[in-house]
């Protein structure tokens, strides 16, 4: 009884949370109201309402839809609404103000896509990043024309032990543009947190290469010396004690740590982005889509843009000013367009800048809100984008918010497509709901088999019924730091799904998801007394496999997702069903 009473306490205290609940949708402010009349009043008594109350056209396009506005606030707006006159319109509503987001007047912001594609507008309505300070570790940072109003706090050049860190590349200049690049001063290009302070700390020297004892030393002296963030867009191959001790000391000291994930476009990311503690940030470009040179998988935390240049979109890449060599050999400023997980790494520093400005300090802390923000991307297996793509608004605002309340949550569960029963069939890492019924299905046709010739259950032909029909599913979106991810999924693959397991496509290969490979296993162990099972249940489990995918998802290489790859999936499914059968005649023994 007790429990009861408790649930129906909790049940009416969510009802009335539920209940009372404003949205933004009632947060607006105005001054005015909007009376829209309906048009079947008649015009002489709309004026001498429009009299009384003092009311005009919002302008002369109105006229003709008998809208009008009068001044009032949220009193006289309620009083409206309860009086006679609520029955002559068709609405009373807020005439609400709506303000332009903050654009900056930098005249080639129009040109940096990059940073509205994070949504950093609306961030910039909460927080700009002032107190926070981010550590560039880099080339070193040089204070061109665009970089004379940021904020700078001490460096050091561990190249060539001196305290200036001048670049002398090009590179650091430019990644530290993109973090804290002076905004709002009438010229050239912004920055993320551009009332953060930046840490130049040059390990890198004017060819690019860096050894890991200075990157270490670096990162310790930014921990030391008051650092919230460290972007390291560097990397490389090679595990390091060093290295992640450093990195483990700046963590302890609350310290976030982004490096970027590399640009070899292969399966795992580099280090320092691979250690524990760092997050790994991967490259799009300006459609959204993974770019062509970005490292992925295992290690990559988040996406964020980093450009890619093609003779199709030449202007894909991330522009900043930044320093470069003229026809005399002299260093003089320039704005140049960069790309590379580079480019990506200091947009994810610059938004960890703005978050931890909101509130979040922990390190942990800022990490699972730019995980949460993040635009999630469903059809992701080969982890090309971690969490998904970097939304500097929502990291921002959800940072506000201190916590994560109700509201954020039901708001994580729309955005992100759960709330979509569509998304619980055939959506997310894994598809569950049609992965659980091919097993259900390989066990159904399973039984019917055995009621025309009775054999008992072994784990053979148990195996075989879960290999052919979805494998350890769960397994495919396992990732363990410095592991290869292809082996998880080709155990969490079935038999019909090993044809795109490498490449990690969502289409099923013809070969694969057809009779050949279970004609293939039964010719290969019908004369074995046990693994003969073991065949008969995978020829099964690919059949049932089949007939479920002919149903939720027929997209196939090749033949497309229409009625031919429906027909070819059903058509394999009964072979598979017939060429078990033959197997099993005559056969009445324990399998």
């Amino acid at each position: 009884m007790r429990k009861l009473l408790i649930a129906c306490l909790f049940l009416l205290g969510v009802g009335f949370a539920l209940f009372n609940f404003k949205g933004l949708a009632a947060q607006g402010e105005f001054d005015s109201i909007v009376l829209d009349f309906r048009e079947d009043v008649p015009a002489e008594v709309v004026q001498e309402q429009v009299r009384s109350l003092g009311a005009q056209y919002n302008s002369e396009f109105s006229e003709s839809d008998q809208l009008y506005i009068i001044k009032g606030d949220r009193n006289l707006l309620k009083t409206l609404k309860k009086s006679p006159l609520a029955k002559k319109t068709e609405y009373i509503e807020p005439n609400y103000v709506y303000k332009a987001l903050e654009v900056p007047n930098d005249p080639e912001y129009s040109k940096q896509w990059n940073l509205r594609s994070i949504n950093v507008e609306s961030a910039w309505d909460e927080t700009k990043g002032a107190g926070m300070t981010v550590a560039v570790i880099d080339t070193g940072i040089s204070r061109v024309p665009d970089l004379k109003d940021t904020k700078f706090v001490q460096g050091y050049d561990f190249v060539n032990n001196r305290d200036q860190a001048d670049d002398d590349n090009g590179h650091g200049t430019h990644v530290g543009g993109t973090v804290a690049q002076a905004t709002n001063n009438g010229y050239g290009v912004a920055g993320i947190a551009y009332e953060a302070s930046l840490m130049p700390l040059k390990v890198l020297s004017a060819e690019g290469g860096g050894t890991v004892a200075d990157i270490a030393e670096a990162i310790k002296f930014a921990a030391d010396n008051g650092a919230d963030v460290i972007n390291m867009s560097l990397g490389g191959g090679g595990e390091s004690q060093v290295m992640q001790e450093a990195i483990d000391y700046a963590y302890n000291k609350g310290v976030v740590i982004v490096a970027a994930a590399g640009n070899s476009n292969e399966n795992s990311a580099s280090y320092p982005a691979r250690y524990p503690h760092v997050i790994g940030v991967s490259a799009i470009d300006s459609a959204g889509e993974k770019a062509f040179y970005s490292s992925y998988g295992a290690g990559v935390d988040i996406s964020a843009p980093g450009g890619a240049i093609t003779e199709e979109n030449p202007s894909g890449g991330i522009l900043q000013e930044t320093i470069s060599y003229d026809e005399n050999g002299k260093l003089i400023p320039t704005f140049a367009a960069f790309q590379g997980t580079s480019m990506a790494s200091p947009h994810v520093a610059g938004v960890a800048a703005l978050v931890k400005a909101s509130g979040v300090t922990e390190p942990e802390e800022v990490l699972g809100v730019l995980k949460k923000s993040a635009r999630v991307i469903s059809d992701d297996a080969l982890n090309y984008f971690g969490a998904g793509h970097l939304d500097a608004s929502a990291a921002v605002k959800l940072a506000v918010r201190g916590q994560i309340t109700f509201r954020d949550f039901f708001r994580w569960l729309r955005d992100n497509g759960y709330l979509n029963p569509r998304f619980w069939i055939d959506g997310g890492a894994v598809a569950l709901l049609p992965k659980i019924a091919m097993v259900l299905g390989s066990y159904v046709l399973a039984w019917f088999l055995r009621n025309y010739f009775p054999f008992g259950w072994s784990w053979s032909l148990t195996s075989g019924l879960v290999a052919g029909s979805s494998g350890l599913f769960f397994l495919r979106g396992f990732y363990i730091f410095d592991l290869p991810q292809w082996p998880f999924r080709m155990m969490g693959s079935s038999i019909p799904e090993l044809g795109n397991t490498i490449q990690g496509s969502g289409l099923l290969n013809p070969i694969f998801a057809s009779v050949l490979i279970p004609f293939a296993l039964i010719a290969l162990l019908l004369g074995h007394r046990s693994w003969k099972w073991f065949a008969i249940g995978s020829t099964l489990g690919v059949a049932s496999c089949l007939l479920v995918s002919a149903v939720a998802d027929p997209a196939m290489l090749w033949l497309g997702n229409g009625a031919i790859a429906r027909l070819f999936l059903i058509t394999n499914a009964l072979l598979c069903i017939g060429l078990a059968y033959l197997s099993s005649k005559g056969e009445e023994q324990t399998a």
